[in-house]
């Protein structure tokens, strides 16, 4: 039997900062999540209120050095520094306005070799507005920032075949910790949280040609990268202990649950054999396939919340699925009262999320 889903909040990004689509992103760990909107000249973060989320509470506003489409950004968990991943830097600003620290480092537009010392140099060329990029993540505690950057950095090359470097900086002051091969050609990255401060997981796009994913553990003295040779996943999220991570084939076609600690595959579901055949797809259409969506997570140490909203648009409305991370027993589908365009995103603690509008508009939900 299908579940139902609950509304718990809405959440509606502020024309003000930004009426530009996607304006709003949830990040953190369970418990712990910031509602980010970015504009051009502005970010503001919201601290989550406790599950179901039913409000936003300002934490704290900090000024753009660039505009919204030539990078990312990351907050740290208590509010007080914002970091923003650029095309040519990484910035670490306070709510003041006060820069804390700089790390500049190869450009991510593809055909440019230069080493830039602002963004003025290239603000008008059109080339740049569509450059690849990196991303910045905060440690549980704050106290680390993990940056996926383009090389060269100052300091040199790692290896002259070196193109993407993933780098870990003091959050207080900017000095680099350690730095790998990141092994990549990135056009983009999310960096995946884990509670002990000391992990992080980094999911590198590179558009049709793969999706290199990393782990890395900081011990305090050298930095240790499993890699999930050769296999192209997106991470889309970890369990509230951060000993189960899930993941999604960058051809869609399997879902599974790793130990973190070694990457080995627990389970897995491929989409095919798991999810029912669209109920609105032509009974003599043979072409009619499922595909998981590269989003999702763990709503609790037991439960996933998966979609195949992008493969199943052709045939009508999207779905979303619960599933045991055994995943012993089929999908259940989720019901909701209104449609949802969007793949679902977990929050945790029984909660996830789904965007409406573009992305301004973001619903909280709950099992009913």
């Amino acid at each position: 039997m299908p579940s139902t889903a609950k509304l718990a909040a809405t959440l509606v990004a502020d024309p003000q900062i930004s009426s530009q689509p996607s304006a709003l992103a949830v990040t953190g760990l369970p418990g712990h999540r910031i509602l980010a909107q970015r504009g051009d000249t502005e970010l503001v973060a919201w601290r989550l209120g406790a599950s179901p989320v039913r409000k936003a509470e300002e934490l704290a506003r900090f000024p753009a050095p660039w505009p919204a489409r030539y990078g990312t950004s990351a907050v740290a968990p208590d509010g007080r520094l914002a970091v923003f991943a650029g095309v040519h830097e990484l910035r670490a600003v306070a709510p003041d306005g006060s820069v804390r620290w700089q790390l500049r480092h190869g450009c991510w537009n593809g055909s440019c070799r230069e080493t830039h010392l602002s963004f003025d140099e290239y603000a008008d060329d059109p080339d740049h507005r569509y450059a690849g990029g990196g991303s910045a993540g905060f440690a549980a505690d704050g106290t680390l920032v993990w940056a996926h950057v383009r090389g060269p950095l100052p300091t040199g090359r790692l290896d002259m075949d070196t193109l993407d470097e993933w780098v870990v900086l003091d959050a207080g002051d900017g000095r680099v910790l350690a730095r790998t091969d990141a092994r990549a050609a990135a056009v983009g990255s999310v960096h995946v949280p884990h509670p002990d401060p000391r992990q992080m997981g980094l999911s590198i796009g590179e558009g049709q040609d793969g999706a290199p994913a990393r782990w890395g553990r900081w011990d305090g003295q050298s930095l240790t990268v499993y890699r999930f040779e050769d296999e192209d996943l997106a991470l889309t999220g970890l369990s509230p202990s951060g000993d189960l991570l899930l993941s999604v084939t960058h051809d869609q076609d399997r879902l599974a649950v790793h130990r973190t600690r070694d990457g080995s595959v627990l389970a897995e579901a491929f989409a095919e054999s798991s999810v029912p055949r669209h109920p609105k797809a032509e009974a003599d259409n043979d072409e009619v396939y499922a595909a998981w969506d590269w989003a999702g997570g763990f709503l609790d140490e037991t439960t996933v919340i998966a979609g195949t909203v992008e493969s199943d648009e052709e045939w009508g409305e999207g779905r979303h699925w619960l599933i045991d991370v055994s995943l012993e027993r089929a999908p259940v589908q989720v019901e909701y009262p209104f449609t949802v365009t969007s793949p679902p995103f977990a929050i945790g603690e029984g909660s996830w999320y789904t965007f409406a509008d573009a992305g301004r508009t973001l619903h909280a939900w709950t099992l009913d």
